[in-house]
């Protein structure tokens, strides 16, 4: 079965709108996980645009299954991760103008950065995977440098309709059978959906995928718990055809 992932970032951008201290994604962390979350993912972004510090410390005491914390590559980051130790980190690009995360990592380019960065997480036996695109080569290289796991990137996916998606989608089980092929754990996410993510989830060996976005959009209409057993129960829905 596909785990879920819930990222709650979002409920903390609303928050930090005002600088207030709700609504609160330790909350609303909780609530996904009595919806039926596998797993929360927090985004520490370098200019704490909306998780915080001290959220991150929280949730690593409340939360009771697997706390996913993503990323950048930084030294200061590092050293966030090697104190609080999350079950697993996930090294993703970031750049201050973007709204959200725009692409996978360029492993190839950052190759030795990034394999030094890996090497500081995993001998604290922190699990290390890496955003990246549907491609064969970043495949490879992350194998190589020593990831755990690989997270696909779902966006060109889910940003495109008709002929072009289902190219995408080729594209992308492409990329978690080769991966899968040489050893490496296999996600996906980024700009999944209600409409969109089943035939994502059914993909044949694929780990986990991990929403945000679509599902606190959702939980503003219909509340957390609920956004997060629908979408859980188009992913059992999805494995179940498989």
């Amino acid at each position: 079965m596909v785990i879920l992932g819930v990222n709650v970032d979002h409920v903390a951008t609303v928050r930090q709108a005002r600088k207030t201290f709700e609504p609160d994604p330790v909350m609303a962390a909780t609530l996904a996980i009595l919806g039926g979350a596998d797993g929360i993912t927090v985004h520490l972004r370098e200019d704490r645009r909306h998780i915080q510090d001290r959220d991150l410390k929280i949730l690593r005491e409340v939360v009771p299954c697997e706390l996913n914390l993503e990323m950048a590559a930084t030294e200061e980051m590092i050293n966030i991760a090697l104190a609080v130790k999350p079950d697993m980190v996930t090294l993703v690009p970031e750049k201050r103008q973007e709204l959200t995360t725009e692409g996978g990592l360029n492993v190839i380019e950052l190759k030795t950065h990034l394999r030094e960065a890996i090497k500081k997480i995993k001998d604290q036996g922190i699990p290390v995977s890496l955003f990246i695109n549907p491609d064969r080569a970043s495949i490879e290289c992350s194998k190589e440098i020593g990831a755990d796991m690989v997270e696909i990137h779902t966006g060109y996916y889910s940003e495109t309709k008709g002929h072009s998606q289902f190219k995408e989608l080729e594209r992308i089980k492409d990329a978690v059978a080769f991966s899968l092929s040489i050893g490496l754990k296999t996600n996906a996410g980024h700009g999944l959906n209600y409409y969109n993510v089943k035939p994502v989830a059914a993909i044949k060996g694929l780990r986990g995928l991990y929403i945000g976005h679509s599902i606190i959009a959702r939980a503003i209409l219909v509340g957390i718990a609920r956004a997060v057993g629908e979408m859980k129960n188009l992913i059992k829905e999805a494995c179940m055809n498989v």
